[in-house]
């Protein structure tokens, strides 16, 4: 598949010294679901500035479907929709106003904006609110009305920068349905959020940045399964668990929850069926299982937070 977005090297010194990033290389495929992960100051916010063209880059490289955003700015642009953190447009404005005069910057006709605009206020629930001022809309409205706005000149790229933020778990279910509708018609789409259930639920590949350095990346799945080394279940007995029993467990790090409920660490050389056979040998019989936290989130907090609970990257 060519390739959405290609960053070589991108530096990013600011004025008051802080290196923001340092030296990232990042690829994207056309058509991909992409996460890009990190805590806030990791850079994630520089990396989406200069590609589309908010932020000046010091040093490096960054193409869009194969346009150079420094000898191609304003052909690169045409094929980016970005929905940035914070809300950015007229709160007096009309909704459909809002969203007809971004078609204008592009030359869209406004009958044909305002063809487009419905399609994708009746999709993401807004039809109805469209001769409402912006200020009356609740804040997962503005959110789901700058994913239109992004997408009125049918990007190829849409950058997503914490687009559920402050969203309710109902609506934001529905804009995951929403996006995975948009990335199988063939819009690539680059995600940042804080939510790491969405991340693993939606992408299907990602990257962590950390300090300006890009600390794991590729596969959603292959890099969980290389990365962690270890993940921590947690299990519901039937019975009182024995001392003797919780003792045998040592090689698992157990640790007591309470009398009928234990938690395990099982290695990436270990198999869950490696563990249920030893708990059965020992008698305990299990009522239910569950990972104790999402795993992506387990990976992220290990290559942030200095935890040398991880594997060799990918």
């Amino acid at each position: 598949m060519p390739s959405a977005l290609t960053i070589k090297n991108l530096k990013k010194t600011y004025s008051n010294g802080v290196q923001a990033l340092k030296g990232v290389d990042l690829e994207i495929k056309e058509g991909d679901f992409f996460a890009l992960l990190g805590p806030n100051g990791a850079g994630k916010t520089s990396i989406i500035g200069i590609t589309a063209g908010l932020v000046n880059k010091t040093e490096g490289g960054v193409e869009v479907f194969g346009h150079s955003i420094d000898t191609e700015t304003d052909k690169a642009k045409t094929y980016i929709g970005l929905v940035p953190q914070e809300f950015n447009f007229g709160v007096f404005d009309k909704v459909i106003d809002i969203i007809t005069t971004q078609a204008g910057y592009y030359g869209i006709p406004l009958g044909v904006a305002r063809k487009d605009a419905e399609k994708y206020l009746k999709a993401l629930g807004l039809w109805e609110k469209r001769n409402d001022q912006a200020r009356m809309l609740s804040g997962g409205m503005k959110r789901r009305l700058m994913i239109v706005r992004a997408l009125i000149h049918h990007p190829k790229l849409l950058i997503l920068d914490e687009p559920t933020a402050g969203v309710d778990i109902e609506l934001r279910r529905g804009m995951w349905e929403f996006l995975t509708t948009l990335n199988e018609e063939g819009v690539t789409i680059i995600l940042t959020t804080h939510y790491l259930e969405e991340a693993e639920q939606l992408c299907r590949n990602l990257a962590i940045i950390n300090k300006g350095e890009i600390v794991a990346s590729g596969p959603m799945k292959e890099v969980l399964l290389n990365t962690l080394a270890s993940e921590s279940f947690v299990f519901d007995l039937k019975a009182v668990l024995p001392d003797k029993s919780f003792a045998a467990l040592g090689k698992y790090h157990p640790l007591k929850i309470d009398s009928i409920t234990l938690e395990l660490r099982v290695g990436s050389t270990q198999t869950l069926n490696e563990v249920m056979s030893d708990l059965s040998s020992l008698g305990i019989e299990v009522r239910s299982m569950r990972n104790k936290t999402n795993r992506l989130e387990e990976l992220f907090v290990s290559l942030t937070s200095g935890n040398s609970d991880i594997t060799a990257l990918s």
